[in-house]
């Protein structure tokens, strides 16, 4: 099941936009919750306060697919599903997958020479930090953070 959640709190100023999704761990979940974060973060350039640039559009759309990818190649386990969450601030895009395998801790491949492990080599050179932690009932969550540019003024203002 795909449940999708937003909401907006504090100040002008501190504008948070929160987007969660549960899918299942397999490439087709994996696929599915990329695109349904894609549309969601392009439905938030209606707001003024976390509007972004194409670059930050295709930082965050590598980011969410490396992550989504992963737990549905590492973190399947039967009958359990993985969680996208995404926080978005003026400044920051924080992604968040969570999946039930915290026995399969990502492994950058040193040299990017193995046959897995690149992508995370990806999510290193994009995310200004990332890291994993773990989640309860064995699980764990593998995030990255981004500091998004500040888009262009429209109307040459």
């Amino acid at each position: 099941m795909i449940q999708q959640t937003v909401t907006v709190t504090g100040e002008p100023s501190d504008t948070i936009h929160h987007f969660h999704l549960t899918f299942p761990t397999n490439r087709h979940g994996a696929h599915t919750a990329r695109h349904a974060a894609e549309r969601w973060l392009a439905d938030q350039q209606d707001c003024p306060e976390v509007a972004a640039d194409e670059e930050d559009a295709a930082t965050a759309s590598l980011l969410i697919a490396e992550l989504t990818a992963n737990a549905a190649l590492h973190g399947s386990a039967p009958g359990r599903h993985a969680r996208l969450a995404l926080t978005l601030t003026a400044d920051t895009l924080r992604i968040e997958v969570t999946d039930a395998r915290g026995d399969h801790l990502p492994q950058p491949a040193p040299g990017g020479d193995g046959e897995s492990g690149r992508g995370l080599l990806l999510v290193a050179s994009l995310a200004d930090a990332w890291g994993c932690e773990p989640h309860h009932l064995g699980g764990k969550t593998v995030w990255a953070e981004y500091t998004r540019r500040k888009p262009a003024l429209k109307g040459g203002a």
